[in-house]
């Protein structure tokens, strides 16, 4: 069966800008400069507060690893970028073959590591395998590979380990959505990680259409940091897996975020890559087309911004989201 043309070039992003930037602050939103140990304070306070970023996202310069200086340069200006063809076609369709394996596999579907569908009843519809470069050789081999683990070096600035990984799974007609979220926020708070030096590599496994729930970020959000109200319940991921609660950023905050900063929506081909910095606002909407939307998900994080203790959580989530062996790859 043939597939409908994309709305926009593959590996490119349509970007939707509102008609009108607004220049005004709300008065929900409160701009601090905290110098505390805690450099990125959140769910502590009855209001939303948006702090600068201190520390810039591209630590590495052109001459360490295959970022051209201008490519790195809108990374560091958009917080993503976008890589086409990173793997190739048979590449692809054996992650793919895996992947099929591993949503049939008794054994996966019950382990705590896989994530299913909140709604999902007579089909397990599954949203999310955790950990799969040390349970999967097809995937450990993707989040050891030179393409993927030298960009992540070359923009963190140092060497690099994986704090988490995943398959993400947007089957067609009932893929849920993912709300606007920083995955930083969720590090800091439950996981430890100290500052945003950490970037995801999203490989897509299938076609992503402006129509199919593909990535939407918005650009420039990176250099803000959103710090979301309300306390981290006791073993909130359990939870914010299925469906976000704690760290949703307000609803005020986002609007003004969409105003200033506009929505970019990534498409491309199978095979194609993205790479966003870890304190990107980003979103994907629900798929209600036949076209399913697969990806990898792989986050590095330097090994001189290890995990520590969680800054808004009682204790650690588990390792499988977020690593504790910073062991360098």
């Amino acid at each position: 069966m043939n597939q409908p043309d994309r709305d926009s070039p593959p590996g490119g992003s349509l970007s939707v800008c509102p008609r009108e930037r607004v220049t005004t602050e709300r008065t929900e939103l409160t701009i601090s400069t905290d110098t505390t140990t805690d450099l990125y304070p959140t769910r502590q306070a009855a209001q939303p507060t948006v702090l600068d970023r201190t520390e810039p996202v591209v630590h590495g310069s052109a001459g360490d690893g295959p970022f051209d200086a201008a490519g790195l340069a809108d990374l560091e200006r958009t917080g993503y970028a976008q890589i086409p063809d990173l793997v190739t076609a048979d590449e692809v369709a054996r992650m793919n073959a895996e992947l099929e394996r591993l949503a049939q596999d008794p054994k996966v579907l019950d382990d705590e590591r896989t994530i299913v569908e909140a709604d999902s009843v007579a089909d397990i519809a599954v949203r999310s395998i955790f950990q799969v470069h040390e349970t999967n050789e097809v995937f450990r081999a993707i989040a050891h590979d030179p393409r993927v683990v030298d960009r992540a070096r070359q923009v963190l600035g140092s060497d690099v380990y994986l704090h988490q990984s995943r398959v993400n799974f947007k089957p067609g007609f009932f893929g849920k959505d993912f709300s606007w979220h920083s995955d930083f926020e969720t590090w800091h708070a439950e996981d430890g990680m100290p500052t945003p030096r950490a970037i995801s590599v999203s490989i897509s496994l299938t076609d992503n259409y402006t129509f199919n729930g593909p990535l939407m970020i918005m650009p420039g959000s990176h250099r803000k940091y959103v710090s979301c109200v309300g306390e981290t319940p006791d073993d909130n991921y359990k939870q914010s897996l299925v469906m976000q609660g704690a760290g949703t950023p307000d609803r005020a905050v986002l609007e003004e975020f969409a105003q200033t900063y506009g929505i970019d929506v990534l498409t491309g081909s199978a095979g194609g890559a993205t790479m966003f910095d870890s304190n990107c606002m980003h979103a994907s909407n629900g798929n209600v087309t036949p076209f399913a939307r697969s990806n990898v998900f792989l986050v590095f994080n330097s090994v001189e911004n290890a995990c520590v203790e969680p800054f808004a959580a009682p204790t650690p989530r588990p390792d499988f989201l977020g690593a504790r062996d910073h062991t360098a790859i």
